[in-house]
């Protein structure tokens, strides 16, 4: 029996416009409890795959007749095979086509302002992940900073809105996906820049992001001027772009702030994390709006499904951004923190060019949710 498939983006639509849904979760529990499609008008039913291998009666009575009813798993095959149950008992269900991975993978592209003379900044949101990349496009001209490695989405992207992408930035070493921004670079002989004391085990050539770099893209030269912020990792470089927007990477975001941990030196960097947040940042302007690399709850997105806030507001409300005494502020950053990323190891070393896993395996060791914030 035919059923119908639901993209992952139009997934996304739902998500962002807070339309309902109803989601059949038929993953084993642990993976549901780790890692999901989130919305604020989204409902859940986790019940696996191989619970419902004898038919779909008991969970038919529990799904609503009021909302889209989605299958999903993590591949698809068995989400298909249990919306054609439910439709043989009358339930109209469709199924998520590529399953979770393809949720993954799903960037949903936002313009989030206005540049001098006409230019624009987009961000790119990754809903199934966290993560935040962005292109600020200028009279032809085009900058990325920290893509994803579906780079296509990227140059697809930039060839709509007749841009050359010039430039390709990441503001530190990812360690919780894999970077785009060589192969970006490599496909439009853009330059690409790394924070040199990030890359220091870096196996491929590349431009040194340091302190106070200056980038002008289009002919009304809009700046992205380098802002050297360390304490996520010891290269973490921020970005301020037409004097007007602050790309924090994964040192601050809306509702936490980064973890200094995933290097294994913590106690090391957690002196440049609040000297970061707590004396360069403070004396950044509170206008600048922020646009960090990572969201962690899906309530930190805006009505149009962009991530940001003024700086001003964040040190209002942030938490992890007043805390007077430096010892609380310590323990908060290195002790009980989440668990680490899903293989940030070997991520870490796929970014610096060491390994180069196969297409299936990146998407594998990128599964579940981003883990940079302290909560």
């Amino acid at each position: 029996m035919t059923v119908t498939a639901m993209k992952a983006s139009e997934v996304a639509k739902k998500v962002v416009n807070n339309e309902p849904l109803f989601i059949l979760d038929v993953r084993n529990g642990d993976a549901f409890a780790d890692w999901k499609i989130e919305g604020g008008n989204i409902q859940y039913l986790n019940t696996p795959y191989f619970d419902l291998l004898d038919g779909v009666e008991e969970v038919v009575s529990d799904l609503p007749a009021d909302r889209d009813v989605l299958v999903v798993c993590a591949k698809e095959g068995s989400s298909v095979m249990v919306a054609e149950m439910l439709s043989e008992e009358g339930v109209h269900a469709a199924y998520l086509e590529g399953g979770m991975k393809a949720w993954s993978e799903h960037l949903e592209p936002v313009k989030v302002g206005e540049l001098r003379n006409g230019g624009e900044l987009y961000q790119f949101v990754r809903l199934g992940k966290g993560c935040l990349s962005y292109m600020a496009i200028s009279d032809g001209e085009a900058a990325v900073i920290d893509a994803t490695r579906m780079a296509d989405i990227f140059l697809d992207f930039a060839q709509e809105k007749g841009a050359a992408i010039k430039h390709v930035f990441d503001t530190h070493l990812h360690a919780d996906h894999i970077s785009g921004g060589r192969a970006i670079a490599e496909a439009t002989g853009a330059s690409y820049y790394l924070p040199p004391k990030d890359a220091e085990e870096v196996v491929f050539e590349y431009e040194d992001l340091e302190n106070g770099l200056e980038i002008a893209i289009g002919s009304s030269k809009i700046e992205i001027e380098a802002l050297y912020s360390p304490g996520h990792t010891i290269g973490s470089t921020s970005f301020i772009v037409d004097q007007s927007y602050l790309m924090t990477g994964d040192i601050l975001f809306i509702d936490s702030i980064g973890r200094p941990d995933l290097a294994g030196l913590a106690d090391d960097w957690v002196g440049d994390l609040r000297e970061s947040l707590y004396t360069r940042y403070k004396d950044l302007a509170d206008e600048l709006v922020v646009l960090p690399a990572h969201f962690m709850i899906i309530e930190e997105l805006n009505e149009d499904g962009s991530v940001s806030k003024k700086l001003g507001d964040l040190f209002a409300e942030n938490h992890g951004l007043n805390i007077a005494d430096e010892q609380e502020f310590r323990d908060m950053v290195t002790k009980n923190l989440p668990p680490q990323p899903n293989a940030y190891q070997d991520i870490r070393k796929t970014n610096m060019g060491k390994i180069t896993p196969d297409e299936e395996v990146q998407r594998e060791m990128e599964i579940g949710p981003n883990r940079c914030a302290v909560r």
